[in-house]
């Protein structure tokens, strides 16, 4: 009964607390516009960057990557449950995807994604910051890189930390990431995606 409990509520609680939008939050805090209607309309910190202010687009990073990592960090300590945690975790991605609080538009879900890997796994965390990093500088393509790494991070399971629930869900992060870059693909295929200015 309690773990019945537990897949309920930790995976609704994971979603809650993705749904919080740490780009709208900051920003309004700050007195910056809102991300949502102005430079690419994503609520994310590449958007809040675009303000001007370096340090709202670092909070608002910061918030989104504790967002994946705190509910995952919970449903390890409540839990202990791979099945739970992973599905705390997806939870907690796709409430910034489609956020309760936010009208269900959300942003891309990349930093929430780190933040979830970051509290099940710092290897694996690890090793994908280091492949998207690798890849930003072969490419400067920061959604390239996203999704190179995000393409590799099952394999970086199966490697690390070999956990079928795990895995599961790092495949459906990887999905979803590509869906939610779309426009970001087809921009690669036209050969216009921006590029990081070194």
């Amino acid at each position: 009964m309690i773990k019945f409990l537990l897949l309920i509520c930790l995976p609704l609680m994971g979603y809650l607390m993705g749904s919080l939008s740490s780009a709208i939050i900051v920003s309004k805090l700050m007195g910056l516009n809102d991300p949502r209607k102005v430079g690419s309309g994503n609520p994310g910190a590449t958007n809040v960057l675009r303000s001007g202010n370096k340090g709202a687009a670092a909070l608002t990073l910061l918030g989104d990557v504790l967002k994946g990592t705190l509910p995952v960090l919970i449903a390890i300590k409540l839990s202990g449950s791979p099945m739970i945690v992973a599905l705390t975790g997806l939870a907690a991605f796709l409430g910034h995807l489609f956020p309760l609080f936010f009208g269900f538009k959300g942003g891309k879900g990349v930093a929430t994604a780190i933040g979830v890997l970051l509290g099940i796994s710092i290897k694996v965390s690890a090793f994908a910051a280091i492949i998207w990093l690798a890849s930003a500088v072969i490419t400067r393509i920061s959604s390239l890189s996203a999704l190179i790494a995000a393409a590799l991070t099952p394999f970086l399971f199966i490697f690390f930390h070999p956990v079928l629930a795990y895995i599961i869900m790092s495949l459906a992060l990887a999905a979803a990431l590509f869906w939610r870059h779309q426009e970001n693909i087809q921009r690669l295929r036209d050969g216009t995606e921006s590029k990081i200015k070194l």
